[in-house]
C-alpha cells in the first residue's frame, strides 16, 4: 500500500504567517528600506526552502535568494497591490525562474528534496525510524522526477500553491501543470509502491 502522503498535499507543519499588510507593501513600492527589511524577514524562509528543494542545498541557494530579493526590490514599484497575485506568489515566481535559469546555465549537484512527510502520532523510536525511512524514500523518488514535474510537485505539495499560481510561475497552461502534477504523483506512487513491496 502506498503512503497517503503522496496522494494528497502534505499539511503544513505550522500555519504560514499572514501576508504583509498593504501599508508595508506600499512602502516597499516606494523602496522604503525599513519596509523592505520587513518584507525580506517575512519571506526569506519560503524562498530559501523553495530554492533548496529545486536546486539542493549549498552556497548557490544563498546567492540566488539574494538575487531574488534584489530583483523584487527593483521591480516593487511595478507591483500591483490590487492584483490577484499575493506577494508571496510574486516572490516565489521570481525565485523559481532564477532557479530554473541557474539549472540551465550549470549542472548543480542536487541534494534530495527536504522531506515534508509529517506523520501524526506520538514520537517513539519505531515511529521516528518509520518517518525517517519514509522521508528518505520520498526524497529519493522525488529527486528522480524530471525537472518540470519536480518543480510543479514542490510548488504544490511543499508551498501549497494552486494550479493557477503554479501555471503563472512556470509560464505554462494550467492543463500542462495538472498533467505534470499527475505524472509526478503517479511516478512517486509507483516508486514508493515498489519500495514498499521490496521491503
Amino acid at each position: 500500500m502506498v503512503p497517503a502522503v503522496v496522494d494528497s498535499p502534505a499539511p503544513p507543519a505550522a500555519a504560514a504567517p499572514p501576508e504583509l499588510g498593504r501599508d508595508v507593501l506600499e512602502r516597499c513600492r516606494r523602496r522604503d528600506p525599513v519596509a523592505f527589511r520587513a518584507f525580506v524577514g517575512r519571506y526569506e524562509r519560503p524562498v530559501f526552502a523553495l530554492l533548496s528543494r529545486i536546486l539542493g542545498r549549498g552556497p548557490h541557494v544563498e546567492d540566488l535568494a539574494q538575487e531574488a530579493f534584489l530583483r523584487a526590490f527593483r521591480a516593487f514599484p511595478k507591483f500591483d497591490l490590487d492584483a490577484r497575485a499575493k506577494p508571496s506568489t510574486w516572490l516565489l515566481t521570481i525565485a523559481t525562474r532564477l532557479a530554473l535559469d541557474a539549472k540551465k546555465r550549470a549542472t548543480l549537484t542536487t541534494v534530495p528534496i527536504d522531506a515534508a512527510a509529517n506523520v501524526g502520532g506520538a514520537a517513539t523510536p519505531e515511529t521516528e525510524r518509520a518517518r525517517a525511512e519514509l522521508r528518505m524514500s520520498i526524497e529519493r523518488a522525488a529527486a528522480a522526477l524530471p525537472e518540470d514535474q519536480r518543480v510543479a510537485f514542490v510548488l504544490a505539495e511543499f508551498h501549497a500553491l494552486s494550479i493557477a499560481e503554479i501555471a503563472t510561475i512556470v509560464e505554462a497552461p494550467e492543463a500542462t501543470v495538472k498533467t505534470r502534477l499527475f505524472r509526478a504523483r503517479a511516478r512517486l506512487q509507483t516508486s514508493l509502491g515498489n519500495l514498499v513491496e521490496e521491503s
